[in-house]
């Protein structure tokens, strides 16, 4: 199998990849065709069936996998395949494992290394709350391990929260060496439990998609009732504390138009906000990196608002 990241402008495709999303479309001179997204465990690539009512197109739908036939172009720096046929395959055919992209760091080393950072934690109501959502609670860490940071933008993959949340901390422990009034403690905790609503929020792959409880509520929101909850179990844990903790949580977006319900009050909170744009924008720019195929101005970006520039191709 020839895997997405392998793929080049010029390169004629015959493999099986996962129809991660199927839209019909109208052209300029009002023919339909169809947008689609193809997948695999490497990443994503845009699609076009420019005959959907052809000859060798069947009718297939999302987290289908699909025996595709076709070429690979490039499009505004991007690779494209053009479809010309695609076919449902059947259970059998395929190993789901090929289809659902995965971090490229090992989890387990990922979360022993998370576990190391909480260890160094030494205020006690925050070490026990830790340990209860990251050592104890078997059922929260198993989706922790796999789920996304987010269904598009960034760590869009199975480990992805816990790679963005690893990198965050560690850039927020970064900080608090640097700055010695932010108190450690509190801005690690933070950091390690600002995501955790997105075990809520998004379901697992291969869906990925915002559940009920997500469109409702928000990871933000319903991240800061988890920590409310697990602290409630730990005899004396001080109110003010929980509430700079959840402070952190609801804040770290920075800004009510990216959908944080407070700004930053204390200084943890803005340490928190940095770290996790900081992340979140490195992230995306890498993977933005990985599917240009071509050097050179890449053509306006909506999430960094500006013309992007990649100097060569390695």
């Amino acid at each position: 199998m020839k895997f997405i990241k392998d793929l080049k402008p010029g390169d004629r495709v015959a493999d099986i990849y996962m129809c991660k999303h199927k839209q019909s479309a109208t052209t300029k001179n009002g023919k339909e065709y169809y947008s689609v997204t193809l997948q695999d465990k490497t990443g994503t690539v845009d699609a076009k069936i420019w005959e959907p009512g052809g000859a060798g197109i069947d009718e297939f739908d999302d987290q289908d996998c699909i025996d595709v036939f076709g070429e690979v172009t490039s499009f505004n720096g991007a690779i494209q395949i053009n479809i010309k046929r695609a076919r449902k395959c059947s259970e059998g055919e395929y190993d789901l494992a090929n289809f659902l992209p995965v971090s490229s760091k090992d989890n387990d080393t990922m979360y022993k290394e998370l576990l190391g950072i909480i260890a160094t934690i030494e205020n006690p109501y925050l070490k026990k709350l830790l340990e209860e959502f990251f050592v104890k609670d078997t059922a929260f860490i198993e989706k922790f391990r796999k789920s996304s940071a987010a269904k598009t933008v960034h760590h869009g993959f199975i480990g992805g929260l816990l790679e963005h949340t690893l990198s965050v901390t560690k850039l927020c422990n970064y900080m608090a060496g640097a700055y010695p009034m932010l108190k450690r403690d509190l801005l690690l905790t933070a950091a390690i439990c600002h995501d955790i609503g997105k075990t809520k929020e998004l379901s697992l792959f291969p869906v990925n998609d915002y559940t009920d409880e997500g469109q409702f509520l928000g990871h933000i929101v319903m991240g800061a009732m988890m920590v409310g909850e697990k602290a409630a179990l730990i005899e004396g844990f001080p109110e003010l504390l929980k509430q700079e903790l959840q402070h952190c949580i609801v804040a770290h977006h920075g800004e009510f138009e990216y959908g944080s319900p407070k700004k930053p009050a204390i200084m943890e909170a803005v340490a928190l906000n940095l770290a996790d744009n900081t992340d979140a924008k490195m992230e995306t720019f890498t993977e933005i990196l990985q599917n240009i195929t071509t050097p050179g101005w890449q053509g306006f970006n909506k999430f960094f608002e500006t013309n992007i520039f990649e100097t060569k191709i390695d």
